[in-house]
């Protein structure tokens, strides 16, 4: 048992701020009974990830003292009785969707909207609001439930720690980037458009090329983004400037629609041109409609929430948007939103970065820090810096 061991972890104090501070050591129990399918994880590397920014801002209704951090890859130092197929000294990939592996949406592969992991609503993840209330991840230990069903676990832990800095990101971004191409239905030659070029934004943009796409293109406001995307192949659209999105598109592919769209920027958009310092909460969504082929797809990773209390009108604050529904209507588009099914993808990509088919970590520029740096870490990520910051509590990664 590991339980005299100390554990810190990123703790949201407020609007604005978060703190290192002690926490309590993870035990194998849930509530007042034992978790025997459980595991405890000493933490390699854990992400600072866009979502938890929406709840750092005071977006969301999420309460102080709440520890942060969904995207988690750790060494199991303790395993619950009812733990068949993992062990002690294992590296695994922790999957940011909790899931039972017992319910339906489990035995059809839904595991972002597992039934039993949250009483509020369906689906649960670490750290999160409104996530079923499980203890985060940016910590130096953590407790993972349903351990063998959910846990990815690396085939040669020397082969893990040396590509840690890709392989950490399979828990969610890499996914998640993925998901929103196969559901906006990015195939071999399509022509793509990812609104958002923050680690997710980027993230999908090399899921683009991994499937197959001819022509990748990223929108955002930030220059330093648009830089990183242009640094593995892809074209960029600057939002700030002012002009038709139809216009640009042209000006790239010689047509005035793509076949598929990935929003990766969510509930917290802005408009684009002049108004570029305005929140327009749908204004993504409409663009979508806009410059989407007839019969094209749209994947929707990015994040829209019920309840935002810094929204611009009331109707936004109960995550109600103005969107021109009609137009994807009789475009006969499909949309497709919610979190990603982690565990669909997550081996695939696994096998992608070990066999050198994808560098994810140099496309999203990983930067490593200590724990203690997390607070810094979090107000320059606001800022917009094209990094994706990925914590090492305990300096076991080298540089």
């Amino acid at each position: 048992m590991c339980s005299n061991h100390a554990n810190r972890g990123v703790v949201y104090k407020g609007p604005g701020q978060v703190a290192v501070e002690s926490i309590a050591f993870p035990e194998l129990a849930l509530g007042n009974r034992k978790c025997n399918h459980g595991v405890i994880l000493r933490v390699l590397t854990t992400n600072i990830c866009g979502s938890d920014q929406h709840m750092v801002r005071g977006r969301t209704t999420a309460p102080s003292g709440l520890v942060l951090g969904h995207e988690i890859t750790g060494q199991i130092i303790e395993c619950g009785n009812d733990v068949e197929f993992l062990k002690p000294g294992d590296i695994v990939s922790v999957p940011f969707n909790i899931a039972c592996g017992r319910c339906r949406n489990c035995k059809e592969g839904k595991t972002g909207i597992c039934l039993n992991v949250n009483p509020a609503r369906p689906g649960a993840a670490y750290g999160y609001v409104d996530m079923g209330g499980w203890v985060g991840g940016q910590a130096e230990y953590v407790m993972v439930p349903y351990a063998d069903f959910n846990l990815l676990k690396f085939p040669d832990s020397d082969q893990a720690m040396e590509k840690i800095q890709s392989l950490t990101l399979l828990s969610d971004i890499f996914p998640t980037g993925f998901h929103g191409c196969v559901t906006a239905g990015v195939g071999p030659g399509s022509t793509v458009y990812i609104a958002g070029a923050g680690p997710v934004g980027l993230a999908a943009a090399v899921s683009a090329q991994l499937l197959g796409a001819a022509c990748v293109i990223v929108g955002d406001m930030i220059e330093e983004r648009l830089e990183q995307a242009r640094s593995f192949g892809c074209e960029t659209i600057d939002l700030r400037q002012d002009g038709d999105m139809e216009d640009k598109l042209e000006v790239i592919l010689g047509e005035r629609e793509v076949d598929a769209f990935v929003d990766c920027v969510g509930f917290e958009a802005h408009a684009c041109g002049c108004n570029h310092g305005k929140e327009a909460p749908a204004t993504v969504l409409n663009s979508a409609m806009s410059i989407t082929r007839a019969g094209g797809q749209i994947g929707i990773p990015g994040l829209y929430v019920t309840e935002d209390p810094g929204a611009v009108d009331d109707a936004a604050k109960q995550g109600a948007l103005s969107m021109r529904f009609g137009l994807g209507w009789a475009k006969s588009h499909s949309f497709h939103t919610g979190q990603c099914p982690v565990m669909k993808y997550h081996r695939a990509l696994m096998q992608a970065i070990l066999f050198d088919k994808v560098d994810i970590a140099k496309a999203v520029n990983v930067q490593m820090i200590s724990l203690d740096q997390a607070p810094d870490g979090y107000a320059d990520f606001d800022g917009g810096a094209a990094k994706k910051y990925v914590i090492d509590p305990h300096g076991s990664v080298a540089a």
